[in-house]
């Protein structure tokens, strides 16, 4: 599996969502109504920087006994799987029970263990718990829910594809996060990014800089808006 630098992968994670999703329009890549997630997905920790890492990809049901085998803390194949991947990493989780986020799989416990595991957060359409520990941890989540329990929470899938909120995640994909959301990034063009978004940057501010400016008009905001277009 490629990935990228180091250095790449700090120039992308420095990058606000919002930028980042201008960034990537550019290249004509996606459609704009894809690559992202939708709104019931949220971001427990906003004052935090934005994370970045390669999606390890899990399923999980925790509103049931498990029909056969036993529950997640006796299964630990998963944390071979995240070690597998490169670093940085990311935990995607796919809750598929019939009351998704009822019992939640990552909580201080596991959080640290993820941690330890070069994991620099985890998404979820169900539920995490323990918020003040993640939260002092500088560990991200974004979650559907928070939860009191780990109910019956077991795992049924590791490094398939998953849906999350509308975004479909393949083990390996390159995510970004932050208070606005998470998004996909596309390989191919990940390091032409940074450049991208800096000529975007450029653009907004010089607009902004007219509109705050005791000589605005709007004769010089249209000529701007030509000139950028």
């Amino acid at each position: 599996m490629k990935s990228l630098t180091f250095e790449q992968l700090e120039s992308l994670r420095r990058l606000d969502a919002c930028l980042l999703a201008n960034a990537i329009e550019t290249f004509h890549e996606r459609l704009r109504n894809e690559g992202f997630m939708g709104h019931k997905v949220r971001c427990l920790f906003p004052q935090l920087q934005p994370m970045i890492g390669y999606a390890a990809t899990i399923k999980i049901r925790g509103s049931s006994p498990p029909t056969a085998g036993n529950l997640y803390s006796d299964r630990t194949d998963w944390w071979d799987y995240i070690e597998s991947l490169p670093a940085p990493r990311i935990v995607v989780v796919e809750d598929v029970a019939a009351r998704p986020g009822l019992g939640s799989l990552v909580g201080a416990v596991h959080m640290n263990i993820l941690r330890a595991l070069h994991c620099s957060g985890v998404v979820t359409n169900g539920s995490v718990r323990d918020i003040p520990a993640a939260e002092s941890a500088g560990f991200h989540y974004f979650a559907g829910s928070v939860a009191v329990s780990h109910a019956y929470v077991h795992i049924v899938e590791i490094g398939k594809p998953v849906e999350i909120d509308g975004l479909k995640i393949r083990s390996g994909d390159l995510l970004h996060g932050d208070l606005h959301g998470v998004q996909n990034i596309p390989f191919d063009i990940a390091s032409r990014i940074p450049e991208a978004a800096a000529r975007i940057a450029a653009e907004e501010h010089s607009l902004i800089a007219l509109c705050r400016s005791p000589g605005f008009s709007l004769q010089k905001l249209r000529a701007a808006v030509k000139r950028k277009s």
